[in-house]
């Protein structure tokens, strides 16, 4: 009985029960997530879907050095390329996740690859490395008291003695499963599956068919892990080696209904050949026969590289075999060409062999020269980091000594306005005090008689008069304030010079008293001036003049 799909399950559960862990943070869940969404693509056969979701998951694992997410990533990238057939790259990824586990992770994750590793030789045929790592995984799962997986993998052991032929050891391993696997219903089915096909195995034609039946009758899920196809084809065998050939085409019928894989349908060809020729309809035989062959040819088709030439290799010593027995007569000639194979069988494993050796050897060196390179990065960047501090640094203090140099400048102006504000007082008041004296004296009959005294104080009022003054101070304003005047007549061309007069009044924020005392106008007057030019300066109504002047400057 072929078991090429007895193990498929086993790929994934053990896996894909790793994530009932508590995710550690956000991101950690969203790693998690890609994971579980990258296994259901692959469920569904989208590989490129799935393994662009699992490299993105193992990216963020390898980053963030998450090592449980980085084994299920790098396990199930491999379980995709097993299911795409391409055993050679599933067995680099099933070597790199069993090399993490041993490194960073509990004896279960160990045990999760040597089964994929296991499954993946006995896919091969190669039925004595099958059963060392199947051992292997089986011993820890014991060191371990891990009843349930005890129980799988005891499973898998009695598959792989029962495909080499080992009946008696088979029996052994399975029955210690159907004693490990009573709580789990499917497994426990598994179990029954694989003592059905030991009993045919071991000519008990008709136990293995009851046993068979019995299984498909209770079982709630035939689909699970391929055991409706295993059952149904133990029992179609059952009837073939009883000659029961009516019933076994029945059997048969009902197992292609299924919808079996390639390969198992290429077994279900051949025993419906043997049907049909035990019934002695060779015709139909010799079709069946035919459909063995297309059977074969697709499945060496779905393959690719060096496992096609293995496979066809494989393939030529079989039928070289089915030649030996029936041309005795070439068998000496036939000998040598079996032996040649065999030889370049064996050359070409010698170097797959090595080529594995250098490849893992380029890979550690790799990763010595990635470790390498990533202690100068970090090197590098914490030398780049300290850099940006000291930069950052610097600029704080740039910009502080900057602002005390502004406040220091802020602060020089305010006291020159003060002191131009002050002189302006001055001259004011002074001019004031002038103008008084004059009009009085301007009053007195005696000095109005005296013609001299007219004169002088009619030189000495034009001298109030004189602009030089007012010229000095708005020289030294727009000094102190950096031409704001011509910024404004800039501006604002409309405004003049009686305007500009105003204007470095306010914004030398003196009052309205002390404006009206400078100008010689009333208080009242001052502020409707102020107000004029506002408008004439088409300020918005809600807009202080004093604070679009220091805005303004």
């Amino acid at each position: 009985m072929h078991k090429k799909h007895t193990y498929r399950i086993f790929l994934l559960l053990p896996a894909v029960l790793l994530l009932c862990f508590t995710a550690k943070a956000q991101t950690v869940a969203q790693c998690d997530s890609l994971i579980v969404k990258g296994i259901d693509a692959m469920w569904k056969k989208e590989y490129v879907r799935s393994m662009e979701l699992l490299t993105q998951a193992r990216t963020i694992a390898e980053k963030n050095r998450w090592y449980k997410q980085e084994f299920l990533a790098i396990n199930n990238i491999g379980a995709n390329y097993y299911a795409m057939l391409d055993y050679g790259e599933a067995l680099n990824y099933y070597l790199e996740s069993y090399t993490l586990a041993v490194k960073k992770l509990e004896p279960v994750n160990e045990m999760v690859v040597l089964n994929n590793i296991a499954i993946l030789y006995s896919r091969e045929k190669n039925h004595a490395k099958a059963k060392e790592y199947f051992s292997k995984a089986y011993e820890i799962a014991k060191e371990n008291n891990d009843s349930l997986k005890i129980g799988l993998y005891a499973i898998n052991l009695g598959n792989a003695a029962n495909e080499s032929r080992h009946l008696k050891e088979a029996r052994k391993y399975i029955d210690e499963a159907l004693i490990f696997t009573k709580r789990d219903v499917q497994l426990y089915d598994l179990a029954g599956g694989a003592l059905a096909e030991n009993l045919l195995l071991s000519g008990n034609t008709q136990a293995a068919r009851e046993k068979a039946t019995q299984v498909l009758a209770v079982t709630n899920n035939p689909n699970f892990n391929g055991l409706g196809t295993t059952l149904g084809m133990v029992i179609a065998k059952a009837y073939n080696k009883e000659k029961n050939y009516p019933e076994a085409e029945v059997a048969i019928r009902h197992v292609f209904k299924m919808n079996p894989a390639l390969d198992i349908k290429k077994d279900l060809y051949g025993l419906m050949s043997n049907v049909y020729a035990g019934k002695g309809d060779y015709s139909n035989a010799l079709i069946y026969k035919d459909s063995v062959v297309w059977a074969e040819e697709e499945l060496n088709r779905a393959k690719n590289g060096e496992l096609y030439q293995t496979n066809s290799v494989k393939f030529e010593l079989q039928d070289y075999q089915n030649q030996l027995a029936i041309n005795a007569e070439k068998l000496k000639s036939e000998r040598k060409l079996f032996y040649y194979i065999i030889a370049v069988a064996a050359a070409l494993l010698a170097i797959i062999i090595l080529l594995m050796r250098n490849i893992s050897v380029r890979n550690k060196q790799r990763q010595l020269l990635a470790e390498r390179n990533e202690k100068e990065l970090a090197l590098e960047l914490e030398k780049e980091k300290n850099e940006k501090l000291l930069l950052a640094r610097e600029i704080a203090e740039k910009e502080a000594a900057s602002l005390l140099e502004q406040e220091r400048l802020k602060n020089e102006i305010e006291v020159r306005n003060r002191k131009l504000s002050a002189r302006a007082l001055y001259l004011s008041g002074r001019n004031e005090l002038i103008e008084e004296v004059i009009t009085s004296l301007s009053q007195n009959t005696a000095v109005a008689d005296n013609a001299s005294l007219t004169q002088q104080l009619r030189s000495l009022k034009g001298h109030l008069k004189n602009n030089d003054e007012w010229d000095s101070f708005i020289t030294h304003f727009e000094e102190v304030n950096h031409g704001l005047l011509e910024k404004l007549k800039a501006k604002h061309p409309s405004i003049t010079a009686n305007d500009l007069r105003f204007i470095a009044y306010i914004y030398m924020n003196l009052s309205t008293k002390e404006i009206a005392t400078l100008l010689n106008i009333t208080p009242e007057a001052c502020r409707k001036r102020k107000e004029r030019l506002a408008s004439k300066m088409e300020l918005p109504n809600n807009t202080s003049l004093y604070d679009y002047l220091s805005f303004v400057s």
